[in-house]
């Protein structure tokens, strides 16, 4: 299937992320520009240095052409720019950027992920380019896919009938330095390698963190220059475009290392009616970083002085310098480049709907971004979503993280590593799961409420891990762990054995339910049921999950559901939790004795409802409530909380992520009424998370328009103009919710696997179609047509003993 095309204004805020998995990254941007370069293992959205390609035309009258190789600038990179320091505000006309160069008059930008393509035109010269980058991302190979490298290959054509001479030039200055040490322009340098430079800051004393080298080579012959022009004002960068538009291609260097800057030229013709390609090619290496988070046990806090470990990137103790890298990068540049334009070719021949395959393909690029980290030995660890300088909101946070679908299916031993560190690190000997890891990865304390949603999904993760898996031995090793963690849960919310949780308990939205309520407790049948069908299958006495299911199945279904949707009984008065207001602030009060605790949702329609159902069901549990009431349900999130149109909505929460004339699915609605005082915060909001968790509900039982309805008003507000189609943000820049988003391909298709029995799944249609399908081990392409099963661009080895047709 043909990508999305961008074109003209809706490349403007296009910023999208090159890197390796836990790597670091820096954005092309789709005018071409290199952008946000966060490749200390935080993120750092403002370090946009000056580095950039440009090509100039040789002239037999001297008066030659030359180019920056991007499109022309798009002005939400001038006005309203996120500026790291007053050299580069617009107040001060942006005097370190390159902004003033000539460039491409027109551009368009498409991806197939992790493929960035980019075409320049300009009607004033006989030749166009185009631009391709890349880095490493191979299903099931996470250490090629976690490489601190990337590529861009730049792609001349001459569309005249005479030959063409150019020289290539990429230029940057050294833009090394820590975002936090700018003393340390002393231990800056820059020096040659062969066919590139090395941009280099030492590390500092007392400061390891701030080592770090950038590399850049070209895969042709090139031209070095690592002794730049010196001087005041702009003179260095004067001097080099002066350099460059006279076709100069210098080869020197600094006897000091101290140039403030480096470029490569290679000068090649370019034959009438042909084209050239010169490839761009970069490794980093920061090996030391001094993040370190958590709840600690001996309230450490993160005293680096005190010799507290923190953390580094899985690759520090693979390489030991970014020479190293770069030489593995070259070394299987071809293997890696073939392997990952497989997988995505194989990808993109998933017959999904445009605007589906848009959305799961968009959000992929949270697996490059400084969002997710990996330890050196290999174990993943994320946060919730990156702010412009730092991580948002640490430690593979489970309720968030309890939406994303990417990782489990593309990644299975990486998504393993998440439960080994909530069941063996983050859980107590009582069961009490600490919702938020620590990082470096290591005991945490247990001093805050473990969270619902978060440690009971994690059950049915699980589940779904041993399913992608087949691995009882998996399982088996946190059996005790997973008992141990469902009863604290029981004892904690659920001490009278309803089967629903009572007690006050933490969410996702960072607040407490009281009472019973649809969304939380769909998590704890979901639990239930997968602690129930583990344990029968290994022969364990599960009499007793089974009948609380059984109960809770029964109460939701009859004390929870309101004819249209399920919904919450708020409840303070006859739980065993004593309802205080004292502490609260007296304005307050007044509300909480009329209404109760504050933050709940009543008879209000949640769009997470039955969050628990939908996660039970992508995990292969199957239906865990009543079918019809799950699906009136879900048609009543569609009916009451999509709104096309926001300009008449209330939202005194956080606007940002849908307002005005845009339009989204609200957190809740009270469509009958009775919206409390202090309804849950957030609630007022658009996360594209739920949109897609939503979403993909609809698609499995059928109901695909009005998937796809909420899908295309969700990705209309990500066109490239107002927002960045590859950024779905939350709580930070690309938000691991937004990983919802993967399960769409399942849900449209009914394509599963089951490594435990070998068990392919496909989905009954009149039509044909194709669907990616990731396993444990490679990935496939499922090809279906009048019920005949084939498969086709497999990469590994799948066993299938049995096909089972499904119907939605």
């Amino acid at each position: 299937m043909s990508p999305k095309v961008y074109k003209q204004k809706k490349t403007d805020k296009i910023a999208y992320p090159l890197g390796g998995f836990g790597a670091g990254m820096f954005c092309l941007s789709g005018e071409g520009m290199y952008r946000a370069f966060s490749l200390r293992n935080e993120p750092n959205l403002t370090k946009n240095p000056n580095i950039f390609a440009s090509v100039t035309l040789k002239r037999k009258d001297g008066e030659n052409i030359s180019r920056v190789l991007e499109g022309q600038v798009g002005y939400s990179k001038v006005f309203g720019y996120a500026s790291p320091g007053p050299d580069y505000s617009p107040g001060n006309g942006m005097s370190l950027a390159n902004f003033g160069l000539p460039r491409f008059e027109k551009c368009t930008f498409t991806s197939k992920f992790p493929f960035a393509s980019i075409k320049l035109g300009d009607s004033s010269l006989p030749f166009s380019a185009s631009i391709e980058g890349f880095s490493p991302f191979i299903p099931s190979s996470p250490d090629d896919s976690s490489l601190p490298v990337a590529s861009v290959k730049y792609t001349f054509k001459n569309s005249s009938d005479e030959p063409l001479d150019l020289v290539f030039y990429f230029s940057s200055m050294n833009f090394m330095e820590h975002a936090w040490e700018h003393e340390a322009f002393e231990a800056r340098y820059t020096e040659s390698i062969p066919n590139g430079f090395m941009l280099t800051e030492k590390a500092l004393p007392q400061k390891p963190y701030t080592r770090g080298d950038f590399a850049v080579t070209l895969d042709k012959c090139a031209n070095v220059n690592t002794d730049f022009f010196r001087g005041g004002w702009w003179d260095p960068f004067t001097i080099l475009w002066k350099e460059i538009q006279n076709a100069a291609t210098p080869s020197k260097s600094a006897d000091d290392k101290k140039s403030p800057g480096a470029s490569l030229s290679h000068a090649f013709t370019l034959k009438p009616k042909s084209s050239y390609s010169v490839s761009v090619r970069f490794a980093w290496y920061v090996p030391d970083t001094f993040l370190r988070f958590g709840h600690n046990l001996d309230n450490d806090a993160d005293d680096i002085a005190k010799g507290r470990p923190c953390h580094r990137p899985w690759y520090a103790d693979k390489f030991d310098s970014a020479r190293a890298v770069m030489r593995y990068y070259r070394k299987n540049h071809a293997r890696l480049y073939r392997e990952t334009k497989k997988f995505s070719d194989a990808l993109y021949k998933s017959t999904l709907p445009l605007e589906i395959l848009d959305a799961v393909t968009s959000n992929l690029s949270i697996l490059k971004s400084p969002t997710v980290l990996r330890q050196t030995n290999g174990d993943m660890w994320a946060w919730e979503g990156c702010t412009d300088l730092w991580g948002s909101c640490h430690g593979s946070c489970t309720h968030v993280w309890n939406y994303a679908q990417a990782i489990c299916h593309l990644f299975p031993s990486l998504e393993r590593s998440l439960r080994f560190t909530e069941f063996n690190v983050s859980q107590d000997e009582r069961g009490h799961q600490q919702f938020r890891s620590s990082l470096p990865i290591r005991p945490v304390g247990h001093d805050f409420h473990a969270a619902s949603d978060g440690q009971l999904g994690g059950i049915m993760k699980l589940y779904r891990e041993w399913r992608i898996s087949g691995d009882d031995n998996f399982i088996l090793s946190l059996y005790d762990k997973m008992i141990s963690s469902i009863e604290y849960c029981i004892r904690t919310w659920d001490p009278d054995g309803i089967g629903v949780l009572m007690e006050p308990h933490h969410n996702t939205y960072d607040i407490e339910f009281w009472g019973a309520d649809g969304m939380c407790s769909s998590f704890y049948l979901g639990a239930l049921k997968a602690v129930t069908l583990i344990g029968e299958h290994f022969g364990y006495d599960v009499k007793r999950y089974s009948e609380l299911y059984s109960k809770g199945k029964e109460y939701l279904e009859t004390v929870l559901f309101n004819g249209e949707y399920f919904y919450q009984i708020p409840e303070w008065k006859t739980l065993h939790a004593e309802f205080n207001i004292e502490n609260e602030y007296k304005e307050s009060k007044g509300i909480l004795e009329a209404e109760g605790p504050k933050y709940q949702y009543g008879n209000g329609c949640i769009s997470d409802g039955v969050l628990g159902a939908w996660l039970a069901k992508i995990c292969g549990l199957g239906d865990i409530l009543d079918r019809e009431k799950v699906i009136s349900h879900l048609l009543s999130i569609h009916k009451y909380n999509l709104k096309k149109d926001l300009r008449q909505h209330s939202n005194t929460q956080r606007p940002g992520y849908a307002l005005g004339a845009e339009g989204g699915l609200l957190l809740c609605s009270w469509p009958h009424g009775g919206k409390p005082s202090l309804p849950f915060v957030y609630s007022d909001e658009v996360w594209t998370g739920i949109e897609y968790q939503v979403a993909s509900h609809l698609a499995l039982y059928g109901y695909k328009d009005e998937a796809l309805d909420i899908v295309t008003t969700l990705r209309e507000r990500y066109d490239g103009e107002k927002r960045n189609p590859f950024d779905e943000y939350e709580c930070g820049h690309w938000y691991a919710r937004a990983l919802a988003s993967y399960s769409l391909i399942e849900a449209f298709t009914l394509v599963s696997y089951d490594k435990r029995s070998r068990t392919l799944t496909v989905g009954k249609s009149d039509k044909p179609y194709k669907a990616f399908l990731a396993f444990d081990g490679g990935y496939t392409v499922v090809c279906y047509n009048n019920g005949e099963v084939t498969l086709e661009d497999t990469s590994g080895s799948i066993e299938i003993e049995s096909i089972v047709t499904a119907v939605n």
